[in-house]
């Protein structure tokens, strides 16, 4: 073992399991945990406070999963850290009644998680972690971690580990430069911290058709007529698609479905996963069907003005250069159906190209406890788990190649951190909903194959036809 400097701290207590990251989907879990007198465990973050996305904190916006959805109501609807508990003793649970809204405001869920991260007293923030490495001698992981306040250095014990720290702001690798030089070029992620300069800008453009891409251009096109911009919103999708929130499809949902997905081959599973953005990428209808409605509207009030409406949306546009000249941003797109280039001369880009899951560096010197699959992804065991042997390191939200399209989604969390602390502890705090779709997503097997415990060879059917 290391030895201990004068400015360093170990913390003699060992963990059952350690929380790496605070998300919304590690908070659920932390919540879970916080009433289990049997389970010890830590949750830390570097960040000082849980805050969740607040550049896209835009006014009126909402979830796109019912209030349900919430850290633990799933799992407990008798929960003390609920969603109703917290907005009952807010004193807005009236309110809410009458309100008649399931989908919460994204301001309101971002409160309420802040509401229950205080009631904890297992969460420790300002804190990173730098290394984690396996300790042969007290066989379990060693945590090394920088308080980022103090710039102290502490050590903490854990049997196991459920890694929460959650995917990166993505976008096109030649859009590096340009976004380290000018502030005009931005993720979406930081989008209320720009959007007072940005609209000075006399030409702005919106890349990317998700939910976050259709908030902003929206939020935007509410004030052309007093900014007088040219607001441009483009796709490389063939469309504007809404997400699909049919019941039918929310079945999909389920564990059931977690199932059938992950049994199939790894190259059949990234193909699915690329033809289901409609499921989990797509944009509110509601808020299309708006969009329309507001681009009629400012339409109609500034005819007869000496700038009428200009608006430009594109789909099929692929971009595939940004470069920054004198007194513009120019963008190279990609027509994929017409196979043509075109430009696009701007002041300001807000790139929506949503978030990707990178590894932590913090891993590395345990790597060759984990298992990865030939595109060097996590091999996410059924259970979560990613390590040898199945049993010691868990993932929150990286599973998207393995367990399908409800990996982000915020009404899976608390069967997922009911499954992981099962695994954990060997016991099942929560019950655990194994079915709940009406459908098969498989083969169908009758009930009289099931009591014999086979099924007929597809080939058998055919022969018989």
């Amino acid at each position: 073992m290391k030895r201990t400097d004068c400015n360093e701290q170990r913390d003699a207590v060992m963990f059952d399991f350690i929380g790496i990251g605070l998300g919304p989907f590690n908070l659920g879990l932390a919540a879970l945990t916080s009433t289990l007198d049997k389970v010890s465990c830590l949750f830390l973050d570097e960040r000082s406070k849980f805050d969740w996305h607040p550049g896209l904190m835009i006014e009126g916006v909402h979830l796109q999963t019912p209030f349900l959805s919430d850290l633990v109501t799933l799992a407990d609807p008798t929960h003390p850290l609920s969603f109703l508990n917290y907005i009952k003793k807010s004193g807005r649970i009236y309110s809410f009644y009458i309100r008649e809204d399931f989908f919460l405001l994204r301001e309101e869920y971002n409160r309420y998680c802040q509401w229950a991260a205080q009631q904890m007293n297992h969460i420790r923030w300002s804190q990173r972690v730098e290394t984690v490495n396996y300790n042969y001698e007290l066989a379990c992981y060693e945590i090394n971690v920088l308080d980022v306040k103090d710039h102290s250095t502490h050590y903490f014990y854990a049997k196991k580990l459920v890694l929460g720290t959650g995917p990166k702001p993505n976008w096109p690798k030649f859009c590096d430069q340009l976004m380290a030089d000018n502030r005009d070029v931005f993720h979406s992620g930081d989008y209320l911290s720009r959007k007072r300069h940005l609209q000075q800008q006399k030409n702005i453009t919106v890349i990317g058709s998700g939910q976050s891409a259709a908030e902003i251009f929206y939020d935007l096109l509410q004030d052309i007529d007093n900014f007088n911009y040219t607001l441009n919103w483009s796709t490389n999708s063939t469309r504007f698609y809404p997400l699909e929130y049919t019941k039918l499809t929310l079945e999909m949902t389920s564990p059931e479905y977690v199932d059938y997905f992950h049994a199939l081959p790894s190259d059949y599973r990234s193909k699915l996963v690329g033809e289901q953005k409609n499921l989990y990428k797509g944009v509110n209808g509601s808020l299309i069907n708006e969009i329309y409605d507001l681009l009629y509207t400012k339409r109609l009030k500034m005819e007869g003005r000496e700038k009428q409406l200009d608006v430009n949306i594109f789909s099929n546009a692929r971009l595939c250069d940004i470069a920054q000249e004198k007194d513009c941003i120019l963008l190279n797109f990609y027509h994929t159906e017409q196979n043509e280039s075109f430009q696009i001369k701007t002041q300001g880009v807000a790139l929506c190209t949503g978030y990707q899951y990178r590894e932590p560096a913090f891993l590395k010197p345990i790597q060759s406890r984990i298992l990865y699959n030939k595109d060097n992804q996590f091999d996410v065991n059924r259970n979560y788990s990613i390590d040898v042997r199945g049993q010691e390191i868990f993932v929150q939200n990286a599973e998207l190649h393995s367990h399908g399209f409800v990996t982000p989604d915020l009404g899976m969390a608390c069967y997922r951190n009911s499954k992981i602390i099962k695994e954990i502890t060997g016991v099942e705090y929560y019950p655990i909903e194994e079915r709940i779709a009406f459908q098969d997503f498989g083969v169908p097997i009758s009930a009289e194959e099931t009591a014999l415990g086979q099924t007929v060879p597809a080939e058998s059917y055919c022969e018989q036809a």
